[in-house]
């Protein structure tokens, strides 16, 4: 088969659409023949040298994938050779085959294609495990995501729509009129607002992907009670906390990642997507948003889109000989 290795931390250029061996996989685990993978932040952190896969996860980028399933292996339950699936990955998307623990596996929504399916393992599972089952985002409440054009930013604002929420968002200008059409009641423009001070002591649940930077400001737009859900690090790693303002608001800050976690959580995590999630993808009330889908081997071109920043949603990769 073929995959997208790294010839050396650097550029994009330094991707490259390689033979090399098919997977071979272990108890419980399922081959997907790979339709399509979709870009992530942590992928060009991989590229560039600072975040290495798991022990036991294959060496190419690619933290989701869909696909046909094309084998099982020993204590697989509920899945057949045939079946067309999304997949949670620890890395190796971005590849013909990949082999994943079968907990991971999600099924096709029927609303969505196969190449579009590529585009919600990672956000769903992310969102899910941080505004639901930590956070508690209930209807009524105020949730705030920071970048609503990203990825992650475009479904989370869906998602916390279809849960009852009142959604504000921050981006760009230009990206303002699309975050409407998907739900957001507030869009803020970061480049020329300050969102602590618009929305001081007024947000429930924030998703936090800038880090350090924004941590004063997001702990000053808590209300009481309020929870600061910190998933990346894009504006920097440290920052100031406010423990007497923290303390005043009782507020909760936790920080989580997705990729590293043991098996077994992210088999939960996989699990409440499965049930609280994918029905609302069935009914269209989230749909998976595709900025631009590009052929596999021009990963480095998918590269430089995403770190442009310009793109709204998410960037597909496509396995040139999967039938799509």
């Amino acid at each position: 088969m073929y995959a997208v290795t790294i010839r050396e931390p650097g550029g994009p250029d330094v991707l490259e659409w390689t033979e090399v061996p098919d997977p071979e996989p272990q108890p419980g685990e399922v081959v997907i023949n790979v339709t399509a993978t979709a870009v992530n932040r942590a992928d060009v952190l991989q590229r560039q040298g600072f975040y290495p896969p798991p022990p036991g996860a294959p060496p190419y980028p690619g933290l989701e994938c869909s696909g046909v399933i094309e084998r099982i292996t020993e204590g697989v339950e509920g899945w057949q050779p045939g079946d067309e699936v999304c997949a949670l990955l620890g890395g190796g998307g971005y590849a013909q085959k990949v082999a994943v623990p079968a907990s991971q596996v999600l099924p096709k929504p029927r609303s969505v294609s196969l190449t579009e399916a590529a585009a919600l393992p990672e956000v769903s599972c992310t969102v899910w495990s941080n505004v639901t089952d930590l956070a508690k985002l209930r209807a009524g409440e105020t949730f705030l995501v920071h970048g609503g054009g990203s990825g992650i930013g475009t479904f989370a604002v869906q998602y916390a729509k279809a849960l009852g929420a009142k959604v504000v968002t921050t981006a760009r200008a230009a990206k303002h009129d699309k975050l409407a059409d998907l739900g957001a009641d507030v869009t803020i423009d970061y480049t020329t607002q300050d969102f602590a001070d618009l929305l001081k002591n007024q947000v429930n649940v924030v998703l936090d992907i800038m880090g350090g930077p924004y941590l004063p400001k997001n702990v000053r737009t808590l209300a009481t009670g309020g929870r600061l859900m910190i998933i990346a690090t894009q504006g920097g790693r440290t920052g100031d906390l406010d423990v007497g303002l923290l303390l005043a608001k009782r507020g909760l800050v936790a920080a989580t990642t997705l990729r590293t976690r043991p098996l077994a959580e992210k088999a939960a995590i996989v699990r409440g997507v499965r049930d609280g999630v994918w029905p609302l993808v069935e009914d269209g009330r989230i749909r998976p948003i595709v900025y631009r889908t590009v052929p596999m081997p021009q990963a480095g071109e998918a590269h430089r889109i995403l770190e442009s920043s310009e793109h709204f949603g998410k960037i597909v990769l496509v396995n040139p000989d999967a039938a799509v």
